[in-house]
């Protein structure tokens, strides 16, 4: 039988988030939600008002003897701009923030040796300002959100040409 652990990340809207882990070995599944912030079950348009805390995240669900919280960490910072903090590309403001957060002690010390890893490789003229904090409840976002990049592929097209698809070409295809 399989384990299951979970990775929650953000990284800007959760729309682009959910791609880049889909259909990866050893995802069970990729669920867009709220987290980190103070009202309970909160909807998109709360969440949009910026008066609930909360942040666009995804939650992974997946089984660490095929992908490591690692791996997962390491394409994580490669959805993202790590040195932007209050917002991902098109999307701004506190409920895009980029954050990795953490439900373990084992979560919290690969997140940090990673973040301080990315820090010191001075592949970026800024600091990295990607929060690592402990695990909030997370909402699941309403069902239209749910892989949205296959239900709205040209919705999806836009979202990624907001900047965030250039990005990544720019400071992450040329490591691979």
């Amino acid at each position: 039988m399989s384990k299951e652990e979970t990775a929650i990340f953000a990284g800007g809207c959760f729309w682009c988030m959910v791609q880049p882990f889909d259909s990866l070995p050893g995802i069970k599944k990729v669920v867009s939600g709220y987290t980190g912030g103070h009202t309970v079950n909160p909807t998109y348009e709360e969440v949009k008002s910026h008066t609930t805390g909360h942040t666009e995240a995804v939650k992974i669900t997946f089984d660490p003897e095929v992908m490591s919280y690692k791996q997962l960490v390491q394409i994580y910072w490669q959805q993202t701009d790590p040195t932007d903090a209050m917002g991902q590309f098109q999307d701004r403001g506190d409920n895009y923030r980029p954050v990795i957060f953490v439900n373990s002690p084992e979560q919290r010390q690969i997140a940090e040796q990673s973040r301080k890893a990315l820090a010191i490789s001075e592949q970026f003229d800024k600091p990295i300002v990607t929060k690592v904090e402990d695990v909030a409840p997370f909402y699941p976002a309403e069902d239209y959100h749910q892989d949205f990049y296959q239900k709205n592929p040209d919705v999806f097209a836009q979202q990624e040409a907001g900047g965030r698809e250039a990005f990544i070409k720019t400071h992450w295809e040329k490591e691979n």
